[in-house]
């Protein structure tokens, strides 16, 4: 079973490497390419799309790598419980996804975060983990814990669902749902400086249909709802919704 990654900044969809590459001791690669609509803002009652390029890479007892999932390098390889250094890309909120927002909150860069994961492989067909991870140009951390089950195949439908929770430190939640006090006269509203907590909770469904032999759609389903102080922020409460869908479908070609 793979993990899918949510982005924090997302708080939407990823596509989860094919359930049907079983984990062998072969290395598996699959690329293709797709698109994903997700909230246009952390926060945002709208949505972009997004054309996604994909490409997996895992090798069993080692590591992956997937430009939606990000890196894992397996530094501990125990029958149930592994663990190792995790990386991943945080979209970032530019000024044309901001809409009436434009100029009067700021637009914030992508960044890389990078950390660590434990993953405990419950049974064939679960498991549970988390991550922990700090921006690398930023102060901002950020804790995910997920649980994962793979559902019993449908004739050739193989499809799993994803639970997830999502915490961010102080710095972090302040930088996608504080408001300073001249964005705050801008928008009208009172400044806004959080602390840590929960972020978000959501419910992932993820569906792969074979096409042939080494092809196949990727297919998933994200229900979000922002927690705590992001959820009372503003930005959230007068501009947006905290609750957050997304969708992904890529067409996806494996080895």
């Amino acid at each position: 079973m793979h993990r899918v990654l949510l982005s924090t900044c997302l708080l939407a969809c990823v596509l989860c490497s094919p359930p049907g590459m079983a984990d062998t001791a072969t290395p598996s690669l699959a690329f293709g390419a797709g698109a994903q609509r997700m909230p246009s803002w952390a926060g945002a009652n709208d949505d972009r799309s997004e054309p996604v390029p994909y490409l997996y890479f895992k090798w069993p007892g080692h590591g992956s790598f997937s430009t939606l999932d990000g890196l894992q390098v397996e530094l501990l390889h125990g029958p149930i419980l592994h663990g190792g250094i995790y990386g991943n890309y945080q979209w970032g909120r530019l000024r044309d996804d901001l809409g009436v927002l434009g100029g009067k909150i700021a637009s914030l860069p992508p960044r890389i975060n990078m950390g660590g994961y434990l993953e405990w492989q419950l049974g064939e067909s679960l498991d549970a983990g988390v991550d922990l991870s700090h921006d690398i140009n930023g102060a901002g951390a950020y804790l995910d814990l997920y649980a994962e089950w793979d559902l019993p195949s449908t004739g050739l439908l193989e499809h799993s669902i994803a639970l997830r929770w999502q915490a961010m430190n102080a710095p972090a939640m302040t930088r996608f749902f504080g408001i300073r006090p001249s964005e705050a006269v801008a928008l009208g509203v009172p400044a806004w400086r959080p602390g840590a907590g929960s972020q978000l909770a959501s419910l992932e469904y993820d569906l792969f249909v074979p096409t042939s032999r080494h092809t196949g759609v990727a297919l998933a389903l994200v229900y979000g709802r922002l927690l705590g102080q992001a959820a009372a922020s503003p930005l959230v409460t007068r501009f947006g919704s905290a609750t957050q869908l997304s969708e992904s479908l890529a067409f996806v070609y494996h080895l």
